[in-house]
């Protein structure tokens, strides 16, 4: 249980937590929500900025902190792993809980296959110390112990890698719910259908592009149009500009969420300053890590449309209704432009995955890119 892990965590003297959350840890997560105050909880942008808030706890506090991320955020740690934490720089001890996707053996999205099977690998290569979380709670007790010896002793951090399912389901008494009319996949379909069928589209990672899909399946149009972008959460907006810079030719509109915006934000600044006039960026701000358990993000502490402005966007607006997102998208002349659009977290229990690989996806794409009539003329 979820309750049973985290008393030994205490017990062993572990009382801080970060990270972004994990569909293999989302019950830890949601307790972690429900019992831990603020200052003891910390919902990171990305993987590598859970890593150095651990640090400053331990710079602070001499204790060591628990940092929790999926095995794919790995990429976005190994800075700070390697050139803060390791022993041969600062020296900082933390304990890292990663969820293992696409371990071998199991049944996983295609993204997580090649990440599940070198992570052990991975690991060693990177002089990280890790074992596996054991499922039991008798055999995790000592577990425990023995990454709190070598941390201690050491004076770096070490991976428990977690697998699938290893806690029980834990159901979170916080609320996260809002009163704003539109759903994600309504906002979608909405946009969708406000365009005229020749925009180059790049789709986030997660419910969006599985929304998208189901749209056109519904539609019983084909998926050419759109990059669905599985993996590399927080990269959609970069994707597209650089697609945008490529062709600027054709008008490319960027779907992107809140907690993939904030993840590499850096990305509104690039776009500002390259300014492609083609491209339009709509973040779908619902609050939340919805693909990834439900925690909370900062999306809706954070004012999209002003960040976009400071960077160098040519227009930004916010809309939370439909005739909003109407005019939001009839007032885009001259990019590039930003759209928030709040929206609240409803979503269809039955919502289906992409039948097509990220194979076929990118040869259809690509296809059409090239054989797709211009219907825009480059802006000056």
């Amino acid at each position: 249980m979820p309750e049973r892990f985290m008393w030994h965590l205490k017990q062993r003297g572990v009382n801080f937590f970060t990270g972004v959350p994990d569909n293999t840890l989302q019950d830890l997560v949601g307790y972690m929500e429900d019992t831990e105050p603020a200052s003891r909880h910390v919902v990171a942008a990305n993987e590598g900025a859970a890593v150095a808030i651990a640090s400053g706890y331990h710079l602070g506090t001499g204790k060591i902190p628990a940092v929790y991320l999926q095995n794919s955020g790995i990429g976005n740690a190994v800075n700070p792993l390697l050139s803060l934490c390791s022993s041969g720089v600062y020296s900082i001890p933390m304990l890292l809980l990663v969820g293992w996707r696409g371990e071998p053996g199991t049944t996983d999205e295609p993204q997580h296959a090649i990440q599940g099977e070198i992570m052990p690998g991975l690991l060693s290569e990177l002089r990280v110390p890790w074992a596996v979380l054991p499922s039991s709670h008798g055999e995790a007790e000592p577990a425990l112990d023995s990454a709190i010896a070598a941390m201690q002793r050491e004076q770096q951090p070490f991976v428990m890698l977690v697998r699938q399912e290893a806690f029980q389901k834990y159901k979170p008494k916080a609320q996260h719910s809002s009163k704003l009319p539109m759903s994600r996949e309504a906002a979608v379909q909405l946009i969708i259908e406000q365009l005229n069928g020749h925009e180059i589209i790049v789709s986030g990672t997660g419910m969006v592009s599985r929304e998208l899909f189901e749209y056109r399946q519904s539609l019983g149009a084909g998926h050419q149009r759109d990059f669905l972008t599985v993996g590399s959460m927080g990269h959609a907006s970069a994707i597209a500009l650089g697609i945008a810079n490529a062709r600027p030719d054709r008008k490319v509109v960027c779907l992107d969420g809140d907690g993939s915006a904030l993840m590499h934000l850096g990305n509104v600044s690039t776009i500002g300053a390259m300014a492609p006039p083609n491209l339009v960026h709509i973040v779908l701000n619902n609050g939340a890590h919805d693909s990834a358990g439900g925690s909370y993000t900062a999306g809706f502490q954070s004012d999209f449309a002003a960040l976009a402005k400071a960077a160098g966007y040519r227009s930004a607006q916010m809309a939370k209704t439909e005739q909003g997102v109407v005019e939001c998208l009839r007032a885009v002349e001259h990019g590039p432009s930003l759209i928030e659009i709040q929206i609240n977290r409803d979503r269809r229990a039955d919502l289906g995955r992409p039948t097509i690989t990220p194979s076929q996806n990118k040869i259809e794409f690509m296809s059409w890119i090239d054989n797709s009539t211009v219907t825009t003329r480059p802006q000056r």
